[in-house]
Protein backbone atom coordinates (compact mmCIF):
# COMPACT_ATOMS: atom_id res chain seq x y z
CA UNK A 1 0.00 0.00 0.00
CA UNK A 2 1.38 3.54 -0.98
CA UNK A 3 1.99 6.14 2.11
CA UNK A 4 -0.82 7.97 3.65
CA UNK A 5 -0.32 10.73 5.13
CA UNK A 6 -2.04 12.57 7.63
CA UNK A 7 -3.02 16.54 7.47
CA UNK A 8 -4.81 19.21 8.29
CA UNK A 9 -8.10 19.57 6.59
CA UNK A 10 -8.51 22.80 4.22
CA UNK A 11 -11.27 23.65 2.35
CA UNK A 12 -9.21 22.81 -0.50
CA UNK A 13 -9.59 19.08 0.10
CA UNK A 14 -13.53 19.69 0.30
CA UNK A 15 -14.35 17.49 -3.43
CA UNK A 16 -12.38 14.99 -2.74
CA UNK A 17 -13.35 14.83 0.89
CA UNK A 18 -17.54 14.87 -0.38
CA UNK A 19 -16.37 12.06 -2.95
CA UNK A 20 -15.30 9.80 -0.30
CA UNK A 21 -18.40 10.29 1.82
CA UNK A 22 -20.59 9.83 -1.14
CA UNK A 23 -18.95 6.01 -1.15
CA UNK A 24 -19.48 4.84 2.43
CA UNK A 25 -22.91 2.86 3.04
CA UNK A 26 -25.15 4.49 5.70
CA UNK A 27 -22.95 7.54 5.84
CA UNK A 28 -25.69 10.30 6.63
CA UNK A 29 -25.06 13.76 4.25
CA UNK A 30 -26.95 17.06 5.49
CA UNK A 31 -27.82 19.73 2.53
CA UNK A 32 -26.66 22.64 4.28
CA UNK A 33 -23.61 21.75 7.25
CA UNK A 34 -22.05 19.11 4.92
CA UNK A 35 -21.92 21.37 1.66
CA UNK A 36 -19.46 23.50 0.67
CA UNK A 37 -19.88 26.99 2.43
CA UNK A 38 -20.80 24.47 5.72
CA UNK A 39 -18.02 22.92 6.09
CA UNK A 40 -15.94 26.37 5.06
CA UNK A 41 -17.96 27.90 7.80
CA UNK A 42 -17.03 24.57 10.03
CA UNK A 43 -12.81 24.84 8.84
CA UNK A 44 -12.90 28.39 9.96
CA UNK A 45 -14.13 28.61 13.19
CA UNK A 46 -12.05 25.18 13.49
CA UNK A 47 -8.85 25.78 11.06
CA UNK A 48 -6.30 23.54 13.07
CA UNK A 49 -8.23 20.33 14.17
CA UNK A 50 -9.97 18.89 10.83
CA UNK A 51 -7.98 16.18 9.22
CA UNK A 52 -7.68 14.37 6.07
CA UNK A 53 -5.48 10.54 5.17
CA UNK A 54 -4.22 11.12 2.36
CA UNK A 55 -2.86 8.14 -0.29
CA UNK A 56 -0.95 10.39 -3.49
CA UNK A 57 -3.82 12.63 -4.59
CA UNK A 58 -6.44 10.55 -3.23
CA UNK A 59 -8.27 11.72 -0.08
CA UNK A 60 -9.31 7.94 1.67
CA UNK A 61 -9.98 9.59 4.91
CA UNK A 62 -11.46 12.62 7.09
CA UNK A 63 -12.54 13.88 10.27
CA UNK A 64 -14.39 16.96 10.88
CA UNK A 65 -13.03 18.16 14.22
CA UNK A 66 -14.08 21.28 16.35
CA UNK A 67 -14.64 22.57 19.89
CA UNK A 68 -16.51 25.04 21.63
CA UNK A 69 -13.54 26.03 23.79
CA UNK A 70 -14.64 23.61 26.39
CA UNK A 71 -15.38 20.22 24.59
CA UNK A 72 -13.95 18.85 21.35
CA UNK A 73 -15.94 16.82 18.21
CA UNK A 74 -15.74 14.37 16.12
CA UNK A 75 -17.95 14.82 13.27
CA UNK A 76 -18.03 12.33 9.75
CA UNK A 77 -15.67 10.21 10.87
CA UNK A 78 -14.67 7.73 7.54
CA UNK A 79 -11.88 5.64 5.89
CA UNK A 80 -12.44 4.35 2.60
CA UNK A 81 -13.43 1.10 3.04
CA UNK A 82 -10.52 -1.12 0.75
CA UNK A 83 -7.97 0.82 2.92
CA UNK A 84 -10.03 0.26 6.46
CA UNK A 85 -8.22 -1.92 9.38
CA UNK A 86 -4.68 -0.59 8.51
CA UNK A 87 -4.57 2.32 11.58
CA UNK A 88 -5.66 5.42 9.65
CA UNK A 89 -8.41 5.77 11.72
CA UNK A 90 -6.79 5.77 14.64
CA UNK A 91 -4.19 8.06 13.30
CA UNK A 92 -6.37 10.60 12.58
CA UNK A 93 -8.45 10.62 15.55
CA UNK A 94 -4.53 11.05 17.41
CA UNK A 95 -4.32 14.21 15.30
CA UNK A 96 -7.35 15.57 15.82
CA UNK A 97 -6.22 15.10 19.79
CA UNK A 98 -3.46 16.50 19.73
CA UNK A 99 -4.64 19.67 17.74
CA UNK A 100 -7.18 19.66 20.70
CA UNK A 101 -5.08 19.47 23.49
CA UNK A 102 -3.05 22.27 21.21
CA UNK A 103 -5.74 24.44 21.53
CA UNK A 104 -6.31 23.25 25.98
CA UNK A 105 -9.51 21.06 25.18
CA UNK A 106 -9.41 18.35 27.67
CA UNK A 107 -12.57 16.32 26.72
CA UNK A 108 -13.84 15.03 23.28
CA UNK A 109 -17.07 13.52 22.40
CA UNK A 110 -18.54 11.83 19.12
CA UNK A 111 -21.84 10.28 18.24
CA UNK A 112 -22.10 6.92 16.30
CA UNK A 113 -25.41 5.81 14.85
CA UNK A 114 -26.13 2.66 17.03
CA UNK A 115 -26.79 0.77 13.83
CA UNK A 116 -23.03 1.44 12.60
CA UNK A 117 -21.29 -2.06 13.53
CA UNK A 118 -17.93 -1.27 12.30
CA UNK A 119 -17.63 2.39 13.50
CA UNK A 120 -18.75 1.22 17.02
CA UNK A 121 -16.18 -1.22 17.20
CA UNK A 122 -13.31 0.61 16.01
CA UNK A 123 -14.59 3.06 18.95
CA UNK A 124 -14.37 0.68 21.33
CA UNK A 125 -11.19 -1.06 20.26
CA UNK A 126 -9.31 2.25 20.66
CA UNK A 127 -10.59 2.91 24.20
CA UNK A 128 -13.44 5.28 23.82
CA UNK A 129 -16.16 5.04 26.48
CA UNK A 130 -20.29 4.67 25.22
CA UNK A 131 -22.12 6.55 27.79
CA UNK A 132 -24.87 4.61 28.65
CA UNK A 133 -26.16 7.47 31.80
CA UNK A 134 -26.96 10.21 29.09
CA UNK A 135 -29.41 10.57 26.34
CA UNK A 136 -28.71 12.74 23.46
CA UNK A 137 -31.65 15.38 22.05
CA UNK A 138 -31.58 17.20 18.64
CA UNK A 139 -33.72 20.46 17.79
CA UNK A 140 -33.24 21.17 14.15
CA UNK A 141 -33.34 24.94 13.45
CA UNK A 142 -33.37 24.90 9.84
CA UNK A 143 -35.85 22.48 7.90
CA UNK A 144 -34.08 22.55 3.94
CA UNK A 145 -31.12 21.10 5.77
CA UNK A 146 -31.85 17.56 4.84
CA UNK A 147 -30.25 14.56 6.03
CA UNK A 148 -30.04 12.02 3.23
CA UNK A 149 -27.91 8.40 4.09
CA UNK A 150 -26.47 6.72 1.29
CA UNK A 151 -27.22 3.43 0.99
Amino acid sequence: MEEIKIQTMTIEDYDKVKELWMTIHGFAIRSIDDSYDGVLRFLRRNPTTSVVAKMGDEVVGAILCGHDGRRGCLYHVCVREDVRRCGIGKKMVTHCMNALKEEKISKVSLIAFSTNDIGNAFWNTIGWTKREDLNYYDFVLNDENIVRFNS
